[in-house]
C-alpha cells in the first residue's frame, strides 16, 4: 500500500507527465487527418484571447518568382515538433515547428532527369518503427524522402522516386500529367491521384493507383474509364477507354480507416468543354467514389456531374463527419462543389442523407454535341453561392460599371444553370474556380461544416479551330487554337489572373529555342506538350512568333495527321472572369462569403464575407468579400482559422456566430490551408504566404503565430 503524501507525489508525477505528452498535438496529415476535417482538439487560443495573437515566427523559404506567377499552395505538416513543407519552387524542408529553424531541404532538381512543374498542396507522413517517411509529389514523380535527414530512400522505386506516368494502361509518354496534392495512407498502401490535361489536346486517363508504402510496387489500379466487362463502359462510346483521359482525383481523398473506404472525388474527362467524341453519361467522371482501400474494388459511387461540359470538377477532398437524424448518429461523407452544393452521403451505403432532385437544363447548340438532359441536385443544403446571373444582379457600383456589363449581358445566352457552352458566350456561375475551391471545407464533430466560396461570373465562349476558309487543322494557328488558346488567349494576351503570361512581344524576352523546349518540357503551371511532333512544335513556335509559315526548315516538313491533337472540333477562347471597367465581379457582391452550415438539419448557422477591397471599404463600401483560395481551419477553441482572401490577411472567426475577432496582415497573400499545432504546450497557427495568384504579388513566407509567452 502507498502511503498517503507518496500516493499524491504519485498522482501529481503522473499528472505532469501526462500533461507534457498532451502538450505537443501534431497536424500528421494533409488537412489535418486523413478524414480531411481540417479539424483541431487544440483550445488554448479562444474567442476571448485570440486579439492577442502575436507573430512567433517565421520562415523564408525563397524561390518566389520575381515576375509574381509562383504560388504556395501548400498545408504544411507537424509532427513530433517538426513542420515539413514546400517552397515556391516546389523543394521540400523540414523546420524547427516552434522556432522556424531549418533542419533540412530536399531540391528534386538535383537528381538527374527529375524536373520540377505545377504546385504542390502538401505531404504524406509515414512511420513503422525507426523507418520514418515523407512522400512528396512534384510534377510526374513521387518521391520518398527520409523524415530525418531529407534524403531520398534508395529502396523506393527508382533510387527513391517513382515516375506515375508508368502503370496506366497506355502508353502517356508526352502527356501533361503532374502529381500536385497529397495521397493518402492505409496501412501499407500510399493511395495516389494526379493532375492531368484537360484541353482539347490529348490527356491521360486519370485512374486511382496505390502503391507500397516500402518499395514503391503497384498495388492496385481503378480504372475511372472503364474498360471492356467493367461496370460504366457502356455510359461511353465503345473503346473511350483507349483515348479519352481526365477522369483524374486531383483534389485529394478522405480515409475512413476503421471501414477501410477511401473516398476518392474525380474531375471532368478531357476535353471539358466540348464532349461529341464521348457522348453518354461518362462515369467514372465527376463521381464521389468509396472504394475498399485495401483492394481498389468500387464499393458504392455517386456522379454529381454528367457529362461534365462546363468544367466542375469535384474540386476538393470530402468531409468525414457524423451527423444526428432521427434521434440517430450517422457517419456521413460531405462532398462541396464549384456549383456551391453540399452533396451528404451515408458513408457505408452511399445513400443520399438529404433528397436529391433531378433539375431539367437546356439542350446544346453545338454541333456533335447532346448534353445530358438532367442533373443532379441537393434540395438541402441551399446553395452557398448564386445559381442564377440575372439581371437584378448587375453590379451597381457605378453607372459606368453597371453600363459596362448590360452591354455584355444582352449579347450573351440567358443564364441558367448548366447552360451549355456556346458560340455567343456561356455564363458559368459560380465561376470555374467555384464556389468550393480546392481549399475544401472544414468540419466539426457537432456536425457543422464551414466551407469558403467565390460568387463570381465568368464568361465561357467556343470558336471553331479550323477555320472556315478550310486552314488545316494541323497548321501552327490551328494547333495553338486548339492547345493554347484555352489558356493564353486567341489575341495571345494571357490572363495575369490565372499566371499565363501574354505572348505579345515575347520575342524580345524568349529565343525560338527557349519556346520550343517550353512546348516540350513545360513550366509551372505550363504542361508539357511532348505528344506534338517535333515539326508540329515548329509550326506553333512559328505562329506565335509571327512567322510566315514554313520560313524555317522544321516549318517546310510534313506536319502530319491532326489525329494526334485529338481532332476535337472546338475550343475555348480562355478562361474569363466576367469583370467591370474598373476590373471588380461584374455582378453584386458578396464576391467571397464564408458558411457555416448544419448537416444535422441542412440550414444554415451564419454566412459572412470574407475579405475586402480597402479602397472599396475607404469609399464607404461595406465589405464586399473577394475571391478566395485555400480552406478554413476549425479548432475546439471555438475558432474558424482563414486566410485565402486577396487582400493579404490571416483572420479568425467566432465558430459560433461568424464574427470576424481577429486579423493579421500577412507578406503576401496566403492562398493555402493554415495548419494549427502545439509544441511544449503553445499553440501555433502556420500559414503559408505564396501570393502569385489572381494578379498580387509572389511571396516566400511561412508566418507562425501564437499567443505571448
Amino acid at each position: 500500500m502507498i502511503p498517503g503524501g507518496l500516493f499524491s507525489r504519485v498522482l501529481l508525477l503522473t499528472f505532469l507527465i501526462s500533461g507534457v505528452r498532451a502538450a505537443d498535438v501534431d497536424w500528421p496529415a494533409y488537412l489535418g487527418d486523413k478524414a480531411s476535417t481540417h479539424y483541431s482538439q487544440l483550445r488554448q487560443i479562444t474567442p476571448r484571447n485570440v486579439r492577442r495573437l502575436e507573430v512567433a515566427w517565421t520562415y523564408r523559404a525563397g524561390g518566389a518568382d520575381t515576375n509574381n506567377r509562383s504560388q504556395i499552395q501548400c498545408n504544411p505538416l507537424v509532427i513530433g515538433g517538426v513542420l515539413y513543407g514546400t517552397t515556391p519552387d516546389l523543394q521540400v524542408f523540414a523546420v524547427d515547428a516552434a522556432t522556424g529553424v531549418e533542419r533540412w531541404r530536399f531540391n528534386p532538381a538535383s537528381v538527374p532527369g527529375i524536373t520540377k512543374a505545377g504546385v504542390n498542396r502538401g505531404l504524406v507522413h509515414w512511420k513503422e518503427g525507426g523507418d520514418e517517411r515523407i512522400f512528396y509529389g512534384n510534377d510526374r514523380f513521387l518521391h520518398a524522402l527520409d523524415a530525418r535527414t531529407g534524403r531520398r530512400i534508395p529502396s523506393f522505386g527508382t533510387q527513391g522516386s517513382l515516375d506515375l506516368k508508368q502503370d496506366l494502361g497506355r502508353d502517356v509518354s508526352g502527356l501533361s500529367l503532374q502529381a500536385n496534392t497529397p495521397g493518402v495512407i492505409y496501412g501499407d498502401r500510399l493511395i495516389m491521384g494526379m493532375r492531368l490535361g484537360e484541353g482539347p489536346a490529348p490527356a491521360a486517363p486519370g485512374h486511382i493507383r496505390a502503391y507500397d508504402v516500402r518499395t514503391g510496387r503497384l498495388v492496385w489500379r481503378f480504372n475511372t474509364i472503364p474498360q471492356p466487362g467493367e461496370l460504366g463502359y457502356d455510359t461511353w462510346p465503345p473503346n473511350a477507354y483507349q483515348y479519352i483521359g481526365g477522369a483524374n482525383v486531383w483534389a485529394g481523398f478522405a480515409l475512413d480507416e476503421q471501414r477501410g473506404l477511401v473516398f476518392c472525388p474525380t474531375g471532368s474527362a478531357a476535353f471539358d468543354f466540348w464532349g461529341g467524341n464521348r457522348l453518354g453519361q461518362n462515369l467514372f467522371a465527376n463521381c464521389l467514389i468509396a472504394l475498399d482501400a485495401r483492394t481498389g474494388l468500387r464499393v458504392w459511387h455517386q456522379q454529381l456531374v454528367r457529362h461534365d461540359l462546363w468544367d466542375r470538377d469535384l474540386p476538393a477532398p470530402p468531409n468525414l463527419l457524423t451527423v444526428t437524424r432521427g434521434g440517430k448518429r450517422v457517419d456521413v461523407v460531405a462532398q462541396v462543389t464549384k456549383s456551391g452544393h453540399v452533396f451528404v452521403f451515408d458513408r457505408q451505403t452511399g445513400e443520399p442523407i438529404f433528397p436529391l432532385r433531378e433539375l431539367a437544363v437546356p439542350a446544346s447548340t453545338m454541333p456533335g454535341e447532346s448534353a445530358w438532359p438532367y442533373q443532379p441536385i441537393p434540395t438541402l443544403p441551399a446553395p452557398f453561392a448564386r445559381q442564377v446571373f440575372s439581371y437584378d444582379q448587375i453590379t451597381d457600383l457605378s453607372p459606368e460599371a453597371h453600363r459596362s456589363v448590360l452591354e455584355r449581358f444582352v449579347q450573351i445566352r440567358p443564364h441558367a444553370p448548366f447552360t451549355p457552352p456556346s458560340r455567343e458566350g456561356t455564363v458559368i456561375l459560380p465561376g470555374f474556380d467555384g464556389g468550393a475551391e480546392w481549399g475544401g471545407a472544414a468540419a466539426d464533430p457537432d456536425g457543422i461544416l464551414y466551407v469558403n466560396s467565390n460568387e463570381m461570373p465568368w464568361i465561357l465562349t467556343l470558336v471553331e479551330t479550323q477555320r472556315p476558309g478550310g486552314l488545316p487543322l494541323s497548321s501552327g494557328e490551328a494547333i495553338f487554337a486548339q492547345i493554347c488558346s484555352a489558356c493564353h488567349g486567341t489575341d495571345r494576351k494571357g490572363n495575369a489572373a490565372q499566371n499565363v503570361p501574354s505572348l505579345v512581344g515575347v520575342e524580345q524576352r524568349l529565343k525560338r529555342e527557349d519556346l520550343l523546349t517550353l512546348l516540350r518540357t513545360g513550366k509551372g503551371v505550363m504542361p508539357s506538350f511532348d505528344f506534338l511532333t517535333e515539326t508540329q512544335r515548329s509550326a506553333v513556335v512559328d505562329h506565335v512568333l509571327g512567322l510566315s509559315v514554313g520560313s524555317t526548315r522544321e516549318g517546310k516538313e510534313e506536319l502530319g495527321s491532326a489525329d494526334a491533337l485529338g481532332n476535337i472540333p472546338y475550343t475555348s477562347t480562355g478562361y474569363h472572369r466576367w469583370l467591370d471597367t474598373n476590373g471588380y465581379p461584374a455582378i453584386k457582391p458578396p464576391w467571397g462569403t464564408l458558411n457555416a452550415i448544419d448537416l444535422n438539419t441542412g440550414e444554415y448557422r451564419w454566412r459572412v464575407t470574407l475579405g475586402e477591397w480597402p479602397e472599396l471599404v475607404a469609399k464607404g463600401i461595406p465589405p464586399t468579400g473577394t475571391e478566395n483560395y485555400g480552406g478554413p481551419v476549425v479548432t475546439a477553441g471555438g475558432l474558424v482559422f482563414i486566410a485565402a482572401s486577396r487582400d493579404e490577411h490571416l483572420r479568425a472567426f467566432d465558430r459560433r456566430t461568424g464574427r470576424e475577432l481577429w486579423k493579421a496582415k500577412l507578406p503576401a497573400a496566403g492562398y493555402a490551408t493554415p495548419a494549427t499545432y502545439s509544441v511544449k504546450g503553445r499553440q501555433y497557427v502556420v500559414i503559408a504566404c505564396g501570393g502569385g495568384k489572381i494578379g498580387t504579388r509572389s511571396g516566400d513566407t511561412y508566418v507562425a503565430f501564437a499567443l505571448p509567452e
